[in-house]
């Protein structure tokens, strides 16, 4: 990639195409890529990049104690937990319905792995 380019992409603020861009620039001649196909390539490439950062900016400011997910929760522990409730919890339909939830119950039930991993 030329110095003027890289400079462009600066300038542009499209640093997210920097990496990638000499492997698309093979992969457009290899597979004789129009300029319309290499454009959506390499700014969906763009966009994976802003949306990554976004979501690491996100989780930042939530203030996390430290990454959990779903996977990582223990349903073995705390059987009472509905686990179809929590999953349906997980896909944020109370966000989009403009809903509160609030979970209830003693300490070390998982409420905050919980909490944590559906704001993850």
């Amino acid at each position: 990639m030329t110095e003027a380019l890289q400079t462009a992409l600066k300038k542009l603020r499209l640093s997210g195409l920097s990496p990638s861009l000499d492997v698309r620039l093979q992969e457009a001649t290899a597979n004789h890529l129009s300029h319309a196909e290499f454009l959506e390539l390499v700014l969906q490439d763009e966009l994976a990049v802003r949306q990554d950062r976004l979501i690491k900016r996100r989780t930042k400011v939530a203030a996390f104690r430290e990454p959990k997910t779903l996977e990582d929760f223990d349903w073995q522990f705390n059987p009472a937990i509905r686990k179809k409730q929590i999953f349906d919890l997980a896909a944020c339909k109370f966000i989009r319905d403009a809903k509160d939830v609030l979970i209830l119950g003693p300490p070390g039930t998982g409420k905050s792995h919980l909490v944590q991993a559906i704001g993850y």
